[in-house]
């Protein structure tokens, strides 16, 4: 087992980024306040009520991620305010502090290298006094600022709103219609109403296989039960299969998990596989664990299998993709991504930190006569916003 950072860890990392970044904007907007033309006995309630709005949203971000709270079935409007905003400030302040702090360095950068130019031809350096400029200079600032901020509220709408059906038709040795959905992050920001209407979403598309491939939860254990009903309704010819994620491991051990998984009825391939028999022959359907934190063995998920029956292997991480298609299993479903979540396309190419990571962010591979699929999901972590990469419920159709 590869040593992994615990959930906690992260959580905490996130967090003091994100105290740096709050201390830094307020500095920021006191010596913007102080510095402007309103008059002096606005000026410090002016500061009091930018900080204490600056407090506020990031105690209610940092009580959302550190402490599990039951889900808030609320009004769409209500859940915006008590989640949604609170969440698109924690990840947006972030970005906010970071661009200002460098385009502060960079402006500092151009004094520093205009006074050695100005001081090596025996010109005096002389602070510019126009008003005008000084009030262009701060609307830059607080456009700088304010982008992140706006593109995380969109991104949050977006995660919220919306999701993709993506078709693919692929070969397999015999016709099968299979879906997948993977990353549910059931918590908060992913409440039992998304996953009914992820269920119905998946119930209207037919499938003859229903996959989950991992991370159901976001945060605390007390989501699972509430999710794999959800996920239960569905009822597909061949029935559903699971296999863990990260994230699980992260609030459980393996033996409560499979304890849960039986009681809900969700099949749960724990290195292990099961072979289904169809009026067109026999598949194969093979589950491992997640492969940093968890207890991955395809060794003894495989045993036993004949290795001519067409197979789906079932993998939170894609990671196990080589492996995989050097024993020949023809399909690898996996998730974990998110497609990156967040992600921007330059010139053609996709940029994230899951492209940066892996080399299997999202999307179809090829080794040979195998194929691997990862899956953007349907959840998010950390915070509820997602650019360039839209929420998805993916469907094979196998030949």
């Amino acid at each position: 087992m590869e040593p992994s950072l615990t959930f906690g860890t992260l959580r905490y990392i996130v967090v003091s980024l994100a105290v740096f970044a709050q201390l830094y904007l307020f500095v920021r907007v006191r010596q913007a306040v102080l510095s402007s033309g309103l008059p002096e006995r606005v000026k410090r309630p002016a500061v009091f009520l930018a900080g204490s709005g600056i407090g506020l949203l990031f105690a209610m971000n940092v009580f959302i991620l550190v402490r599990p709270i039951p889900w808030v079935e609320a009004p769409a409007p209500l859940r915006a305010l008590l989640f949604y905003l609170p969440a698109a400030w924690g990840f947006g302040s972030i970005l906010s502090a970071l661009l200002l702090a460098l385009s502060q360095g960079a402006w500092g950068l151009g004094r520093s290298v205009a006074r050695r130019f100005r001081a090596a031809a025996h010109r005096p350096w002389e602070e510019p006094a126009d008003p005008g400029r000084r009030r262009f200079l701060q609307a830059g600032a607080g456009a700088i600022a304010a982008a992140p901020l706006v593109l995380s509220g969109y991104g949050a709408a977006w995660a919220a709103r919306t999701h993709e059906v993506r078709e693919l038709s692929l070969p397999f040795g015999l016709p099968l219609r299979v879906v997948q959905l993977t990353d549910h992050h059931a918590g908060p920001y992913m409440t039992r109403e998304d996953l009914r209407r992820y269920a119905d979403a998946v119930i209207a598309l037919e499938p003859e296989l229903f996959v989950l491939t991992g991370d159901y939860v976001s945060n605390s254990l007390a989501f699972l039960p509430g999710c794999l009903e959800e996920m239960a309704r569905v009822r597909a010819r061949y029935g559903t299969f699971a296999t863990l994620g990260n994230h699980e491991h992260w609030v459980a051990n393996p033996d409560r998990l499979r304890a849960a998984f039986r009681q809900y009825g969700v099949p749960l391939l724990y290195n292990a596989h099961r072979v289904i028999r169809t009026g067109k022959g026999p598949f194969a359907v093979v589950g491992i664990d997640d492969m940093r934190i968890g207890d991955h063995d395809l060794d003894a998920a495989l045993r036993g299998l004949d290795p001519a029956i067409p197979t789906i292997l079932l993998s939170h991480r894609p990671e196990i993709f080589p492996e995989a298609a050097g024993r020949g299993i023809a399909l690898t479903l996996a998730g974990h991504y998110h497609g990156g979540q967040i992600k921007l396309s330059l010139h053609g190419r996709d940029l994230s930190l899951a492209h940066l990571r892996t080399p299997y962010p999202e999307g179809l591979y090829r080794i040979g006569g195998c194929r691997l699929y990862v899956s953007r999901g349907i959840g998010t972590t950390f915070t509820p916003v997602r650019l360039g990469a839209r929420p998805e419920i993916t469907v094979f159709n196998l030949t």
